[in-house]
């Protein structure tokens, strides 16, 4: 168990074994005994490999029996190898974390259900506007912005795991199952359009799954499926009207504002529902296209936070459910980082009981 823990968290800080062995000043071959099982590290040498991973010593105590199934990079061509196993390492340490906190204190625990009145069958991807309204309708969503995407499917029993990815690598998001939970990882440092929309795509993937009629293309559903989610048919319709032949960029960045959806998905939203005229859309394309807007908007919007873990965490350590040590390893910070946002930043005060 120590083992596999052991290589887990060395592959989520992304070291090789030869690079932990070096820092921690030990012989990579003994590292590797370490992980197989074969040796067992005294408690100096796993508070050296500890900080060395950035984790608390008890992290090496937890079980791993939890797996990640379904595993599905999105885009996966501009991954290393290395990267690939930190992401995977990454994401099951943070997941671990919640469902250890829910199996303490199980009020807390969310399970994901799909809403019994969606449609059974998408015939078309005109059809994917009415499902997502049946969604939206049964979440409570309403019509209008969305204001925080993690938020809105971790209360639905998504766990979102944020991770840090090299922006030049083409990585578009995953999506797993770990122990029946659904799981959807965007980058850390994106944009929060980015993140919103890969949010909503990857949602897209889950609700659609089993309901596309054949010959509809599944990646372009859930790109149809993430735009509506996030600028639903009649907020659209409302924003720009019903027919138009030019997008002002400052309305659009008014928009994007509002809604956390691209200026170039509200161009591609009205293309979709017809407001704008295939040449017309096509003229806007070049613009963006000239001014280099493809690749990086003007005006960014904030990238997404979780809150709902922390909140999480909080409780039970304000319902006595956990210790603040058990509460810091959750939250993977050290115990006097805790104790100072305990006091709301009050680092010399003593935390209240």
């Amino acid at each position: 168990m120590l083992g596999e823990r052991l290589k887990r968290a060395r592959e989520a800080a992304g070291h090789s074994l030869r690079s932990l062995a070096a820092q921690i000043d030990i012989s990579h071959t003994l590292l590797s005994q370490y992980e197989k099982g074969q040796k067992t590290p005294d408690s100096a040498v796993l508070i050296r490999i500890a900080r060395a991973l950035g984790v608390r010593s008890e992290y090496f105590l937890r079980s791993a029996d939890d797996s990640l199934e379904g595993l599905e990079f999105r885009k996966r061509s501009g991954l290393r190898v290395r990267d690939e196993k930190r992401i995977r390492a990454e994401v099951l340490d943070q997941v671990e974390r919640r469902l250890e906190l829910e199996n303490l204190f199980p009020v807390l625990a969310q399970g994901f259900e799909l809403p019994v009145n969606l449609p059974e069958r998408v015939a078309s991807e005109e059809a994917i506007e009415e499902l997502v309204i049946c969604l939206r309708e049964a979440w409570g969503l309403g019509g209008g912005p969305i204001a925080d995407m993690v938020d809105t499917l971790e209360g639905q029993g998504f766990r979102v795991v944020m991770v840090d990815v090299d922006p030049s690598a083409r990585f578009d998001g995953l999506t797993a199952e770990v122990s029946g939970h659904p799981v959807v990882v965007v980058g850390r440092e994106w944009p929060g359009d980015r993140q919103r929309f890969t949010l909503a795509h990857e949602l897209g993937h889950r609700i659609l799954a089993g309901r596309l009629a054949e010959g509809l293309e599944e990646e372009k559903a859930c790109n149809r499926f993430a735009g509506a989610f996030l600028a639903p048919r009649q907020s659209v319709l409302e924003a720009l009207g019903s027919q138009r032949t030019w997008l002002e960029p400052q309305e659009l960045a008014l928009l994007k504002e509002e809604y956390g959806l691209s200026m170039l998905g509200w161009v591609v939203r009205a293309r979709q529902l017809g407001i704008l005229p295939p040449s017309n859309y096509e003229r806007m394309a070049r613009y963006f296209s000239k001014h280099g807007w493809r690749k990086q908007e003007p005006r960014a919007y904030p990238a997404e936070k979780a809150h709902l873990f922390p909140q999480m965490v909080y409780r039970a350590l304000g319902e006595q459910r956990i210790s603040e040590s058990k509460a810091a390893e959750l939250l993977a910070m050290p115990l006097a980082e805790l104790r100072a946002q305990r006091n709301l930043e009050a680092a010399h005060a003593p935390a209240d009981q």
